[in-house]
């Protein structure tokens, strides 16, 4: 069923974009892109339309769009999501298309454990055939409970579609990983996730949670400089509780803007929601007591790590304000929490 703009950015702040390059996600295929390559579908910055820009084709365009059909049939694209995962919605944006979006899309999805979907591939529709708009957001939510692989976005007959997002769960096949292995608990590609920042004017905070080093300052999470009394904060959801062992605080390419300290709170937290949370992280016990951070540096704490047994999230905060480039929490999970 379709939902509005407000019910995507609350699905979307409780999910991972499994359909981020990021986490490894690609267009392995389109029948046709000849005015946009397919690549741009998943692309994480916003669609953006130049008014003068051409390519040898015509048009350039932000997303993908395909050659005018002349013929029977439709296009269609394959997307293999970064990890595989439960889909809760999707948004097939089509932004700044407007003579040229595909009048109707719908959305097919698989399970391929290993490799790419192959011929005899059984594909299954979770977003049956809905009626699109040129340059508008179409939210959809998914109902299907199961874990997919790959998406095929099959769009009628031709036309062009700027991004597709892909919010759901990472699925992490945690009653099969040994408890005696040491992982990032935080790390999207283990299901963490940003739940709420005190102030998210240059980032998010599921940034800092993304895999490998930072690749510029935008590649992080940042806050405004701050004007008044106080500091700022985010809380993280760890993908699975678990005893936090080891803590990174990487400041990579912030410089004159680094956060001057650190601190981190923790808990195990059961019920409320994402909102709550923000009035319980105050009275959160203190994981790692406040650390004195530098500049372009990846910051490491083994000692003085306080022993709190299993959490489930923790509250990263900054003193006063400033970026943060990625923040890893690796431990221990516990089946059964």
């Amino acid at each position: 069923m379709t939902f509005d703009l407000h019910d995507l950015e609350a699905v979307a702040a409780a999910c991972t974009d499994l359909a981020s390059p990021r986490l490894g996600a690609e267009v392995i295929f389109a029948t046709d892109d000849f005015f946009a390559d397919k690549a741009r579908l998943i692309d994480p910055a916003d669609p953006v339309f130049i008014a003068d820009k051409y390519d040898d084709n015509g048009k350039w365009m932000d997303g993908w769009e395909s050659r005018r059909k002349r013929g029977e049939g439709y296009d269609h694209c394959i997307v293999r999501l970064g990890l595989p995962g439960v889909i809760r919605a999707v948004d097939i944006d089509t932004r700044h298309f407007t003579g040229n979006f595909p009048p109707a899309a719908s959305l097919d999805a698989c399970y391929v454990a290993e490799g790419e979907p192959a011929a005899d591939t059984v594909w299954t529709e979770i977003v049956p055939s809905l009626s699109l708009k040129g340059d508008s957001h179409h939210p959809v939510e998914v109902e299907s409970g199961a874990t997919w692989s790959h998406l095929r976005l099959n769009i009628y007959p031709d036309g062009g579609v700027a991004r597709l997002r892909v919010y759901g769960k990472v699925e992490c096949n945690w009653e099969t990983r040994d408890e005696n292995e040491v992982i990032d608990l935080a790390a999207l590609v283990n299901g963490g996730r940003g739940v709420a920042a005190s102030d998210q004017h240059y980032g998010s905070p599921s940034n800092i949670l993304a895999p490998g080093r930072g690749i510029n300052m935008g590649d992080g999470w940042e806050t405004r400089r701050r004007r008044e009394p106080g500091n700022d904060w985010a809380i993280i959801a760890l993908g699975h509780p678990g005893v936090i062992e080891k803590i990174e605080v990487d400041t990579a390419h912030f410089k004159g803007n680094y956060p001057d300290r650190c601190s981190i709170q923790a808990a195990f937290v059961t019920g409320g929601t994402d909102a709550s949370l923000v009035t319980q992280s105050m009275f959160w016990k203190t994981l790692l007591p406040e650390q004195k951070l530098s500049m372009d540096h990846i910051h490491t704490f083994e000692d003085g790590i306080a022993d709190l047994g299993l959490v489930s999230h923790v509250r990263l905060n900054i003193i006063p304000d400033g970026g943060v480039s990625r923040l890893r929490l690796y431990g221990r999970i516990k089946r059964g929490a």
